[in-house]
């Protein structure tokens, strides 16, 4: 099969870059493992750089993706974290204070939402909190085991019985100033967060422990998009191995396809970071496994963590060393039709932002920079 462009990774990264390219009337095709970072998704882009925070706005805005700019999100530790782009649905403030009360509410049952820490944090914060549980029968036969009673499955249920649930919440209601839920709705259509704001004002939905519902969501809209645009997305696929040849990527194989090669102008490698195998690691150091690029890391494998847990950890900053355009390095030399984009890049290209920010600003620019140098060749 021959495209004008292969995508390795069906992330934040590799979605926005098909999309991207798509609209520009590229032909497409993204090898997607399965899972990404989107499944640990906050609902904020965090280290969005600010040129690209209108841009995003505008382009999510045309898949039904609403994204505000600012303020200060609520993370599930009760804390504040200043926000420069979220999706509209997350608890965002316009200053580091969730009011004078809340009401914070938790599934009965349902362990990965920490109301113990919201409260204290909150508390810390000069709000009065109160903690209350929300038994429903629809729940029960999750209850029956823990792996069962997670995010996405509590989700699947509360697609048909969100209403009852607001109902109920609302009678246990007092007069707190905000409701903090559990952001456990809406996972196939997000305009139930919209209606349950009708019937609860001043609600406010917190992440919680993976799997990110509102990750999935992202996830599954911008697919979507991406297929509704001609673009092929091959789900539950991964690469074995890439031909090179003086300094091109010629063409990639996959598990799925066996023999049969995918063929491409131009690669785009967005496979992620250490949990998507896009990085590994060992005592001699980090390496990219599929065409052994050139990465950037610390030789002193002491220097790779700090003691504090809660501390940035040095090797989440290591990452595949690029030119300025993106393009991939090997052996000291780029890669003329290998660009290089998300979380895989770590630390390395601080001009485009951390986090979810680098996935938008490197997939944007390099989807840019394929199609100003497909206009110079047709020059």
């Amino acid at each position: 099969m021959k495209h004008d462009v292969v995508i390795i990774g069906g992330g934040l990264a590799g979605l926005t870059t098909g999309i991207r390219l798509q609209q520009k009337g590229f032909s497409t095709v993204i090898v997607s493992s399965g899972q990404s970072a989107l499944h640990f998704f906050s609902g904020s882009f965090d280290g969005v750089i600010p040129e690209i925070a209108d841009e995003a706005v505008r382009m999510f805005g045309d898949f039904g993706v609403r994204l505000k700019k600012g303020g200060w999100r609520l993370t599930p530790a009760g804390t504040f974290r200043e926000s420069p782009l979220s999706l509209e649905d997350t608890a965002i403030f316009p200053e580091a204070h969730a009011g004078k009360s809340a009401l914070i509410v938790n599934f009965d049952g349902y362990h990965d939402f920490f109301t113990s820490f919201i409260a204290e944090g909150l508390e810390k914060n000069g709000s009065s909190t109160r903690v209350v549980s929300l038994k429903m029968k629809e729940l029960e036969h999750l209850r029956t085991s823990p792996s069962e009673m997670r995010s996405v499955n509590i989700a699947r249920v509360m697609d048909g019985v969100w209403m009852k649930a607001a109902q109920e919440i609302r009678t246990m209601r007092r007069k707190e100033e905000n409701v903090i839920l559990p952001h456990v709705f809406g996972l196939r259509d997000g305009s139930v967060t919209d209606r349950i704001r009708e019937l609860l004002p001043g609600v406010q939905f917190i992440g919680t422990l993976p799997p990110s519902v509102p990750g999935i969501r992202l996830q599954m809209t911008l697919r979507r998009a991406y297929e509704s645009l001609g673009g092929v997305f091959l789900m539950g696929d991964s690469v074995d191995s890439a031909a090179l040849y003086e300094g091109t990527v010629s063409s990639i194989t996959t598990k799925n396809l066996g023999t049969e090669r995918l063929f491409a102008d131009t690669f785009v490698l967005a496979s992620g970071s250490y949990f998507s195998k896009g990085l590994s690691s060992s005592p001699s150091g980090v390496s990219e496994p599929l065409l052994g690029l050139d990465t950037v890391f610390e030789p002193d494998r002491n220097a790779w963590y700090r003691k504090d847990f809660f501390d940035d950890q040095p090797y989440m900053g290591f990452g595949l060393k690029t030119t300025g355009d993106l393009r991939a390095v090997k052996d000291g030399n780029p890669l003329d039709n290998l660009y290089v984009a998300g979380s895989i890049l770590g630390a390395t290209r601080s001009d485009l932002g951390t986090a979810a920010g680098l996935c938008l600003a490197s997939a944007i620019r390099i989807a840019d920079a394929i199609c100003t140098h497909k206009e110079g060749e047709g020059k």
